[in-house]
């Protein structure tokens, strides 16, 4: 008996072994090449990150249309591994990185941001998969070489101009001073902005929901609009909206112009039915056809001319010089002990694989649930505002999938989240922590310290500062 237990245990070593040996030589000869022509073939950083993420073949889990290994077909196993490529494609995408690097094109700062999270917290490649590619292990030195190629790319890319050189590679940038406009279509933005012809009433404008005054939201759970109606979402800030890649929560506009149209016709905010009606009532103010003139070289009112009139002007509604920003441009102390321990906490637990970039956020969409079941433990019936992305772009991987929200003053736009439901900035941290890293129980002081972090994060508007008392004390409504 004890002859023919040894001799099934041999076999069976002997089978995982031979497994094991096919994976490797398997792995290598289907994995992501390079084009012989490749710039990343001269960069010896990019090339060392490359065959990293190659090494480990993150494309079976994180990317579509990858020939996956013999035991994807055997029961069982194909259950596990179904399950691994579905949770794979939920939490990141590498074609878009393997693209670039094929390319020699900059990654996006977002995708640079979740690869330096899972790598510093060695959350990648799962232990189950490593136990049949053992070569997909990184050791320190392929680890590291991935995290040389990420700062490298923000240094080369991103880096703003005036930062210090020690926070040249920062996941998060500071805000610069100003962007290139136009000054006769700022200056009729501004004006359209407050204009409450633009609703069907006459008596709301863009500033009723984006209050200048309160960080650029109404502190309501979602939007008051025409008549008293409830919107179905919360009111994103105005503020430094210009940095987003797509506006709106679930990115159906592809600008500000595009997303200034929305509300003007939506029946639920400003209710006007048609463009028509809305220039005829602004043509009742003779002044418009100058300004129009002026800006455009045409009289003409209509939505192409009003919407990038108003985009305009939301250019400029840029907050730069936050106590943050000038930490990263060289001075230590402008924020305290507790507020750079809050930093490091920010990007020890992962809230920087998201949340990253001159906005702090607004560079990608994400699933709001990700390591936890978020709708769940909110109770409620589903609304189609919970759907997200998906209402855009029709693809099962973006249900309840949201653009990641700036956390440029942060601490003045409460209440938190795409419904709302998070009060205080103390309770966003908490369930951000729970609900999107694997660190699901923060501590108080942590929580505590990541808040500190945040308040630095309050910028300037045309050279004043928006913490002010009045915004400071501002609460959900």
């Amino acid at each position: 008996m004890k002859k023919i237990i040894l001799s099934l245990v041999v076999l069976g070593l002997a089978a995982y072994g031979g497994s094991v040996a096919y994976l490797q030589h398997w792995d290598h000869a289907t994995a992501p090449q390079l084009p012989a022509n490749s710039p990343t073939r001269n960069d010896p950083v990019a090339l060392a990150a490359f065959n990293s993420l190659r090494e480990a073949r993150c494309d079976f889990c994180h990317a579509t249309h990858t020939e996956l290994p013999f035991y994807f077909h055997v029961p069982l196993a194909n259950q596990l591994m179904s399950k691994d490529v579905s949770e794979g494609l939920r939490h990141f995408r590498i074609e878009p990185v393997l693209s670039a690097l094929q390319e020699g094109k900059p990654v996006n700062e977002e995708q640079l941001g979740r690869i330096e999270e899972v790598i510093s917290q060695g959350r990648m490649p799962p232990d189950l998969y490593v136990f049949m590619h053992w070569h997909a292990h990184l050791n320190a030195q392929q680890n590291q070489a991935v995290l040389s190629w990420v700062q490298q790319e923000r240094r080369q890319h991103y880096a703003m101009p005036g930062v210090a050189s020690d926070h040249a590679a920062d996941p998060i940038q500071p805000v610069p001073a100003s962007l290139p406009v136009n000054a006769e279509q700022v200056a009729l933005g501004q004006k359209l902005f407050f204009d409450k012809q633009l609703s069907g009433d006459g008596t709301l404008n863009c500033a009723s929901c984006h209050d200048l005054q309160h960080g650029g939201v109404d502190h309501l759970v979602t939007a008051t609009g025409i008549h008293g109606q409830k919107g179905p979402i919360n009111v994103p800030t105005v503020y430094n909206a210009v940095f987003n890649v797509l506006q709106f929560w679930d990115g159906r506009a592809k600008d500000l112009a595009d997303q200034a149209a929305g509300p003007v016709m939506n029946p639920l905010e400003m209710g006007s039915h048609d463009w028509n009606d809305v220039a005829a009532r602004l043509n009742r103010d003779p002044a418009y056809a100058a300004q129009f003139q002026s800006a455009f070289g045409s009289p003409v009112i209509d939505q192409r001319s009003v919407t990038s009139a108003i985009a305009a002007y939301e250019t400029t509604l840029i907050t730069p010089d936050s106590r943050f920003d000038k930490y990263l441009k060289g001075d230590a102390q402008a924020i305290n002990a507790e507020e750079k321990h809050g930093y490091e906490l920010f990007k020890q637990v992962g809230c920087s694989g998201c949340h990253n970039g001159v906005a702090v956020g607004g560079g990608a969409f994400e699933v709001m649930g990700l390591e936890g079941n978020y709708f769940g433990d909110r109770g409620g019936q589903l609304t189609a505002a919970d759907a997200g992305r998906i209402g855009v772009t029709k693809d099962p991987l973006d249900d309840h999938r949201f653009k990641v929200p700036t956390l440029r003053n942060v601490a003045l736009t409460a209440p938190y989240f795409h419904d709302g439901s998070a009060k205080t900035l103390e309770q966003a941290v908490r369930e951000m922590a729970r609900y999107q890293t694997p660190d699901h129980n923060m501590s108080d002081a942590d929580v505590h310290a990541i808040v500190a972090f945040l308040n630095t994060l309050t910028g300037t508007y045309q050279g004043k500062s928006l913490a002010t008392d009045d915004s400071q004390a501002a609460t959900a409504k």
